[in-house]
């Protein structure tokens, strides 16, 4: 690697382990802050480093750690209607009633544990998957360089940066090329910043230090050698990550639960404080009266929905690992399942990505060793961001016995992605020096003044010649790249974007990169589900369009970078919906696009591996990156593939609607059965001269009927509910709770009738034939609702039938086990229990048939 500008200069050292590094290190030389830190141009022996990062800890915010097995488990018990059931409890015991409070108390502590159990599992799987993808920084250590963790940068490290690295700590910059970083996360600026080699003063604001870099921050361009001075919770990033927007926005599918829970949270306080005011005025027991209300408030919470959430997402994420998709951030799965427009380049996803190199030809395309030896000199030579184009010319130079071991390289002019090229300055044996400059070709143009062996003025002749031949190539399918040079004076300093001028230009370079031949097959299919796929490149609109003919994307409109430009955001808006290809765009653009895309009211995906893609990535609801990326792009994004492919998005898009499926199987069953349930003990114990059911037997009854709820997670989904994307409806699950809970409540007010005027039932009697009745309904509605078939034409999981099956042969012995005294329960005559499993059949039937007026009432079609 060679720099431009340096201030490393070897200097003894004292013992780093007594050195202090002050607040304001920016205002330090590099020879003193070095010596601090017990460094010099080698880095950090491997020993050191282990016994800094053993001292100060791994290079991490708190905001990234996992959670531990004490920390979750105490969790379990924020939930305001937990804690309110333990006061409660621990109020009854004073007043005597110390079975009654021991066995809620027992109930409660398992609900707690059986959530923390499942949620504790579905972490550490979740954990060794994200292992998987770690971003890794280039650091020196025993004086080479080492791809590690970025968790095990310490202090004293010297790190290596180049286009596309992201910053894993604060540091000083010690040599620099052209380095440009992006650090808007931290300073709003909208421009990446260039970094040198220097001295700031001691009360210098954050923007004003130009010779210093940021943990979290991006190298837009350019490449430098960086001491680092802080880690951890001691970076700037650090110390106001508690400020910053740290946690993702929230995904559609939170937003949806949110909404969910302040729905439930209005009618549980209707209920509790309607129905404790109505027994305290018919003089019922005012502990029991409490308990009861209270009791209903936890029953009609659906309290094991994080939990589910939780191991559903688990369950989802281990699966897409098999498929090679890693997922970075679990919320984000169902807005996978939700996405209805992905946008993408085309390279190695709609393309084979093996990029050839097909021609090397001059001005009149005809096949030139020269230009083949001046771009691979370009080629060999960068040290910026490795890239299968620069790959394909050294691999065609080899094919070709170019011999280029005499020429040395003196200086380089980094890519960006406005110049869009790059240029290195070469000394042959002579040590005469040529700058050769390559990039697209409008902008190598724009940097000539002559063309040709001859080097003949670029008139506007043969500048229109140049530019057909572009426009047919191009519209071959071909990528197209210029190529130009100039002899230069030999200098002591550094080259400079300056001296890209008066260039000449010797000729082209034709990449071919062909279509995938799935490619087609695959977009079909994510037709077929919904899913509308949308190119985004900085490429040739002609190469651009040419793919997406091939691969069977319908270009009825295409928009260019310099149209975006011309655009208005309304206008955009307006125009994006109806365009499947963008060419020639820039970052900045890219992010347009994608807001644009969601203001209209889609859930966007955007998939992308480049420093050019980061913030596309950042905006889209679903960022997808690959793990060959560069660091900052797989920061960025939620989903890593572990190859660029389509067809596992596609498999993932199945994975994500399963997992949507499955968390609202799991809404739809719990709050349909607990509101019925609740709604009609709040009712009955207005009528009834007693309780209808005792706080215990409520809350063992939501017990037993959340066991087989975890089984949800791992449930089969009908092929109808993947087949297009499924948003979060919060009215649509109030209609499904009232009318599937009233009709619940039909069958509950049977079964008061029958047990009081059939059965002529005690009040133990009735309360042990309501809790079997109840817990019965509410366990056969899972496997009757999970489905908008008829319950018998989808199979369900063998973990949540077994475990149903199960809890309902539980809950027909329970009144006769010898212990059931304890939660009231008295054993029943034959003809009670029969009477209530006849109900429970027919409750069943009923539910069939309201099952298909829903549905048919809400347009959709139910097979």
């Amino acid at each position: 690697m060679q720099f431009g500008q340096s201030l490393l200069r070897p200097k003894p050292r004292s013992d780093p382990g007594s050195q202090i590094v002050p607040d304001a290190y920016w205002s330090l030389p590099a020879e003193e802050l070095l010596a601090r830190l017990g460094s010099d141009e080698g880095g950090l022996s491997s020993r050191k480093a282990s016994a800094r990062l053993k001292l100060h800890g791994p290079n991490a915010l708190d905001a990234t750690k996992r959670a531990t097995a004490p920390g979750l488990f105490a969790n379990q018990f924020k939930s305001p209607l937990v804690l309110i059931l333990m006061v409660a409890s621990i109020i009854s015991m004073f007043v005597g009633e110390w079975v009654d409070a021991g066995v809620v108390l027992a109930i409660v502590l398992g609900s707690t544990i059986l959530g923390f159990a499942q949620e504790y599992v579905a972490g550490n799987a979740i954990e060794k998957l994200r292992s998987k993808v770690t971003i890794h920084s280039n650091i020196l250590r025993d004086g080479q360089p080492k791809s590690l963790p970025s968790s095990r940068v310490v202090q004293g490290d010297l790190v290596l940066l180049s286009a596309g690295s992201l910053i894993p700590a604060d540091g000083v910059v010690l040599e620099a090329k052209d380095l440009f970083v992006n650090q808007a996360v931290l300073t709003g600026e909208t421009f990446p910043v260039e970094k040198k080699p220097g001295v700031a003063t001691a009360k210098a604001g954050l923007a004003e230090r130009s010779n210093c870099v940021y943990m979290g921050t991006s190298v837009s361009s350019g490449t430098a050698r960086v001491l680092i001075a802080q880690t951890g919770k001691a970076t700037v990033f650090g110390q106001i990550a508690g400020k910053l927007a740290l946690r993702p926005a929230m995904t559609e599918f939170e937003r949806g639960i949110q909404r969910f829970g302040y729905l439930l949270t209005r009618i549980m306080l209707v209920m509790v404080v309607g129905v404790l005011a109505i027994n305290v005025f018919m003089a019922k027991p005012p502990i029991d009266s409490l308990l009861f209300a209270l009791a209903l408030a936890v029953g009609l919470t659906p309290e094991l929905l994080p939990a589910i959430v939780s191991i559903t997402l688990s369950h989802g994420a281990k699966r897409m690992a098999k498929l090679g998709v890693i997922v970075r951030r679990l919320n984000s799965i169902e807005n996978l399942g939700s996405m209805d427009v992905l946008c993408t380049d085309k390279t190695g996803t709609l393309t084979a990505g093996v990029v050839a190199l097909d021609g090397a030809v001059d001005i009149a395309g005809q096949p030139s060793v020269e230009v083949l030896r001046l771009a691979s000199i370009n080629a060999r030579f960068q040290s910026g961001l490795a890239n299968p184009l620069d790959e394909a010319v050294i691999a065609a130079s080899k094919r070709a016995d170019l011999d280029l071991r005499a020429v040395q390289k003196v200086d380089e002019i980094p890519y960006d992605f406005v110049r869009k090229c790059l240029s290195v300055v070469a000394a042959d044996t002579a040590g005469a020096r040529t700058l050769i400059t390559k990039g697209a070709l409008d902008k190598v143009l724009a940097l000539c003044a002559s063309a040709g062996e001859d080097q003949a003025p670029l008139d506007t002749f043969r500048r229109e010649c140049i530019e057909a031949r572009f426009e047919q190539w191009s519209g071959q399918g071909y990528r197209v790249i210029g190529v130009a040079s100039r002899p230069v004076e030999i200098r002591i300093g550094s080259y400079t974007r300056k001296d890209e001028q008066g260039l000449n230009f010797v000729g082209f370079l034709l990449f071919m990169d062909p279509p995938k031949s799935d490619a087609g097959q695959t977009l079909m299919a994510l037709a077929q589900r919904g899913v509308q796929l949308k190119i985004i490149t900085g490429d040739n609109h002609k190469v651009a369009r040419h793919v997406a003919e091939a691969v069977g994307i319908p270009v009825t409109k295409g928009i260019t970078g310099r149209e975006l430009n011309d655009m208005g955001d309304e206008a955009l808006m307006h125009a994006v919906v109806r365009t499947t290809v963008f060419a020639e765009v820039d970052p900045n653009q890219k992010e347009r696009i994608i807001l644009a895309l969601q203001k209209t009211g889609h859930v966007v995906g955007y998939m992308g591996d480049g420093i050019n893609d980061a913030l596309a990535l950042h905006a889209a609801d679903v960022g997808i990156s690959v793990d060959t990326a560069v660091d900052v792009a797989k920061d960025a994004a939620d989903f890593v593939l572990l190859r660029k492919d389509l067809g596992i998005v596609r498999q993932g898009i199945d994975e994500g609607r399963m997992t949507f499926a499955n968390t609202l199987k799991y809404i739809l069953t719990t709050v349909s059965a607990n509101f019925g349930n609740m709604f009609s003990m709040a009712v009955a114990s207005v009528f009834l001269p007693f309780l209808p059911l005792l706080a215990s037997q409520i809350l063992l009854n939501n017990f037993l009927s959340d066991i087989p709820a975890t089984a949800i997670a791992g449930d089969r989904v009908d092929e109808e509910m993947v087949a297009r994307p499924r948003r979060w409806d919060t009215a649509f699950i109030r209609d499904y709770m009232v009318l599937f809970g009233l009709l619940s409540s039909v069958f509950d007010l049977l079964t008061f009738s029958a047990l009081l005027w059939v059965f002529q039932a005690a009040p133990e009697e009735f309360r042990t034939g309501w809790f079997i009745e109840s817990l019965l309904t509410e366990l056969v509605i899972a496997l009757v609702v999970r489905t908008r078939r008829r319950f018998y034409r989808s199979r369900p999981g063998n973990w949540l039938l077994i475990t149903t099956v199960a809890v309902m042969a539980i809950a027909l012995v329970l009144p006769y086990l010898p212990f059931s005294s304890i939660f009231g329960f008295v054993p029943l005559p034959a003809p009670l229990m029969l009477g209530m499993i006849a109900l429970t059949l027919a409750y069943v039937f009923a539910v069939e048939m309201a099952k298909k007026s829903f549905y048919a009432r809400a347009g959709n079609e139910t097979k």
